[in-house]
């Protein structure tokens, strides 16, 4: 598959999760069993067109696996366990967190990836974007330097995965104030600062828009 995506998308950087490269991104995850998680997903269906994303998902959250993630992974802080499924092929936008997300691959997908040291003026170049081919099953940890956003699926049925990340995160906010700094413009929802491509439907909505170059799609077949 990863060579396939390469000769189809000859002008992005294109990598396996596992490359050395990912690691100024993440690591691998291995140290947890998501078995339940994956046997939950199983139930949760991708639409028709565009995405889904659930923040928390109380199938989810209640398992073992994210008490354990809670108290070892997030040392004793609160998560919420969701989930993104869907037929994104776009890069769109481009979002971080003050905290690391874990992404888990329920099938394979592709993620889009930056860094937030690479962020100018509140601008971004797409040069600066790596595609990271993610195999089925495999669980990644993101730091929270790392710009992400969508999976973009690889396959005609789409792509599901399981989010897991600080409670409260990208859920709306409760309250906004006057911008101190450029980041501030960044600020989106909770503990999400999101940049975007003017061709993207979060352009439409008022998000800052900031994201240079072309909107990268990858291509699959």
């Amino acid at each position: 598959m990863l060579n396939q995506l390469k000769q189809l998308n000859p002008s992005l950087n294109f990598f396996d999760i596992f490359d050395k490269s990912f690691l100024q991104y993440g690591r691998i995850i291995t140290e947890y069993d998501f078995g339940a998680a994956l046997e939950i997903m199983k139930s949760k269906s991708i639409p028709p067109e565009g995405n889904v994303y659930i923040p928390s998902d109380d199938d989810l959250t209640s398992t073992d696996l994210c008490n354990n993630i809670s108290q070892s992974f997030y040392g004793n802080m609160p998560l919420q366990a969701g989930y993104c499924n869907g037929r994104n092929q776009k890069l769109g936008a481009l979002e971080y967190h003050k905290g690391s997300e874990i992404d888990v691959a329920v099938n394979e997908f592709v993620l889009l990836l930056g860094d937030i040291r690479n962020i100018h003026n509140n601008q971004f170049s797409t040069l600066n974007v790596k595609a990271f081919y993610v195999p089925k099953g495999t669980a990644c940890e993101l730091y929270g330097t790392t710009l992400h956003f969508s999976p973009c699926r690889v396959t005609d049925d789409g792509f599901k995965s399981i989010i897991i990340l600080p409670k409260g995160t990208n859920l709306p906010l409760s309250n906004t104030s006057v911008p101190k700094c450029d980041e501030d413009k960044l600020l989106w929802m909770q503990n999400k600062w999101l940049i975007v491509h003017a061709d993207s439907q979060h352009a439409n909505l008022g998000a800052h828009v900031g994201i240079i170059g072309e909107n990268i799609e990858v291509n699959y077949k």
